[in-house]
C-alpha cells in the first residue's frame, strides 16, 4: 500500500511541476525559422575581394558619384516613369521578352529644366557571379568565392528607344522636388544597407509558402516605389505592371552551414563544390534559356543549394521544380 501512495505522491509532484514550469517549446533558445527571412542589413557596403571583376561590361560606367546627384528646388515638379527592357537586350535583342525575362528601372523627368535621369539597380559583377560562386583551389582544397553585390546606378538621360522598343516606358507619378530630394537620400542609404543580390525566389509550390524572396532589379524598383509613396508620392492606379521572378520549388529549406562553418565539414563542402561545379562552364543566359531542359537533372538529383544572408541552404526540390513567373504587383496606394 505504501508503494501505491508513494507513486501517487510522485505523480502529483510531477503534475504540479509541469503546470508551473515553462514547456520545452517556450524555453528553446533557437527560434524557428521565419519565412521568408528578411534580407540581412549592413551599416556600410562591404569591400569586395580584388578577385571579383565586372568583366566586359563595367558597372555603371556613366553613373554619377553620390555627391554629384542633382538637387532640385523643393517646389519643382518631376515626372516618374516605370521602365522595362528585356534582360541582355544588348546581346539577344528581344529574345528574352518572349520568356517575360525583363529588367526594371525608374526614370525621372525634371519639368523645369527638361533634364532626364535614369536609376536602375543591378549586379556589380554580372548576374552569373551573383548566382553561383567561383571555385578557387587553395592548397588542394576549394574555396567558394562569391562575387555578389548589387547597387543602384544613377545617370543622366533616358534612352527612350531602349525602353520603348521592346519594353515599357510609362508615366506612373508626378512628384515634388522635395520628394525627389528625400528619395535620393533614401536611395543612398538603401545602397549601403542592402548590398547583396539574390537571383532566386524559393517557394513550397505555386501559390504556396515563400521560403526566400529575391533581391534584384525588380525588388529594388518595388522598394523604391514604396519609399516614394511613404514620402508622399501618389501613383496612377490605372497603370498595371508585371515583374519577373525566377522561382525554385522545394520543401522547407534546411540550413547546412554558413560562409565559415562549411570549411569545417568536408562532406558538406564536397557536396557544395560538386553542385556548383556543374554550373561553372555555363553562362547565366544559357542557364536561364535552357533551365526547362534541366528537368531531367532535377528529377535525378532533387537537390539545389542557395546562399542567402551568408548561409548555405539545401533545397529538397518538388515538382514543377522551376518556373519563370511574370506577375502583376499593384503600385503603392491601391486598396
Amino acid at each position: 500500500m505504501s508503494r501505491h501512495l508513494l507513486l501517487l505522491l510522485l505523480l502529483f509532484v510531477l503534475s504540479v511541476l509541469c503546470s508551473v514550469l515553462p514547456s520545452a517549446e517556450t524555453t528553446d533558445t533557437t527560434p524557428a525559422p521565419m519565412w521568408p527571412p528578411h534580407q540581412r542589413t549592413y551599416d556600410h557596403r562591404p569591400t569586395s575581394d580584388p578577385y571579383c571583376a565586372a568583366g566586359i561590361y563595367p558597372f555603371c560606367p556613366t553613373g554619377l558619384p553620390p555627391g554629384r546627384v542633382p538637387k532640385v528646388k523643393q517646389t519643382d515638379t518631376l515626372y516618374v516613369y516605370a521602365m522595362k527592357a528585356p534582360v541582355w537586350e544588348f546581346k539577344f535583342g528581344d529574345l528574352l521578352k518572349k520568356f517575360d525575362i525583363m529588367h526594371d528601372a525608374i526614370g525621372f523627368h525634371h519639368v523645369e529644366s527638361g533634364l532626364n535621369i535614369t536609376m536602375e539597380w543591378y549586379e556589380l559583377f554580372q548576374l552569373f557571379n551573383c548566382t553561383f560562386p567561383h571555385l578557387r583551389k587553395e592548397n588542394n582544397s576549394y574555396e567558394l568565392q562569391w562575387c555578389n553585390q548589387g547597387a543602384a546606378c544613377l545617370y543622366m538621360g533616358i534612352d527612350e528607344k531602349h525602353w520603348r522598343q521592346n519594353g515599357t516606358l510609362v508615366k506612373i507619378s508626378q512628384i515634388s522636388g522635395d520628394i525627389f530630394n528625400n528619395f535620393i537620400t533614401w536611395s543612398l542609404s538603401d545602397n549601403s544597407t542592402y548590398p547583396f543580390y539574390e537571383t532566386w525566389t524559393v517557394m513550397a509550390g505555386p501559390g504556396k509558402t515563400v521560403w526566400f524572396n529575391p533581391f534584384d532589379c525588380a525588388s529594388w524598383v518595388l522598394r523604391a516605389f514604396d519609399a516614394m509613396h511613404d514620402l508622399g508620392a501618389e501613383f496612377d492606379q490605372k497603370v498595371h505592371l508585371n515583374y519577373t521572378k525566377v522561382v525554385l520549388y522545394s520543401q522547407q529549406p534546411t540550413l547546412i552551414g554558413n560562409s565559415s562553418t562549411i570549411y569545417n565539414d568536408s562532406k558538406t563542402l564536397d557536396t557544395l563544390v560538386s553542385f556548383y561545379n556543374y554550373f561553372q562552364k555555363r553562362s547565366m543566359a544559357d542557364i536561364v534559356l535552357h533551365m526547362l531542359e534541366y528537368a531531367a537533372w532535377f528529377e535525378l538529383h532533387k537537390k539545389f543549394y542557395i546562399f542567402y544572408n551568408e548561409q548555405y541552404w539545401e533545397l529538397d526540390m518538388v515538382k514543377p521544380y522551376f518556373q519563370l513567373t511574370y506577375d502583376e504587383v499593384p503600385l503603392p496606394g491601391k486598396h
